[in-house]
């Protein structure tokens, strides 16, 4: 079974967001701008999404999106804490409906202990509250930054659906 496409995840959410009227963006790192590549990707995004934050460094991560010093020191940048302040900092910046934030290490270098190559923290924030989780991708840098695209767009999917169940 092949991953799925981004560029139709990205279809699919764009038609849920139609639906209720709602804008979306991202903050991303290790994706450099892939999650809002492929939402550009679909004719008449411009209708549900603005802008986006691609803050690779700390300092951009603190100046864009307002993640606090305190919690990249205390966690470091590829954390869930950061990644919700970046997903939540995002939607405010970007007045903003949904959006997903990606914080992780693409490789081939940059490992720590207890974070190896692969790892890629995730956060979606919405009406309803954030929520954030780690995954560990296998493969070179491209498929690990391709992987996290698939990924935070589905979550933004999944978010979506989930939002309108509750309202």
């Amino acid at each position: 079974m092949s991953a799925p496409d981004p560029i139709d995840l990205a279809r699919l959410l764009g038609t849920a967001l139609q639906a209720r009227g709602w804008r979306v963006t991202s903050a991303e790192s290790c994706t450099g701008g892939g999650i809002a590549h492929a939402i550009t990707e679909i004719a008449g995004s411009s209708g549900w999404f603005d802008q986006a934050f691609v803050t690779y460094s700390n300092a951009a991560k603190q100046k864009l999106v307002g993640v606090p010093a305190g919690l990249l020191a205390a966690h470091g940048a590829v954390s869930e804490p950061v990644a919700r302040a970046m997903a939540e900092g995002a939607r405010a910046a970007a007045e903003a409906d949904l959006a997903v934030a990606v914080s992780g290490i693409a490789g081939p270098g940059g490992a720590v202990p207890g974070k190896p190559v692969g790892t890629v923290c995730f956060a979606w924030a919405g009406p309803a509250g954030s929520r954030s989780e780690t995954r560990h991708f296998a493969g070179d840098r491209a498929a690990v930054r391709r992987q996290s695209v698939v990924h935070a767009l589905a979550g933004l999917l999944a978010q979506t659906q989930s939002e309108q169940q509750q309202g």
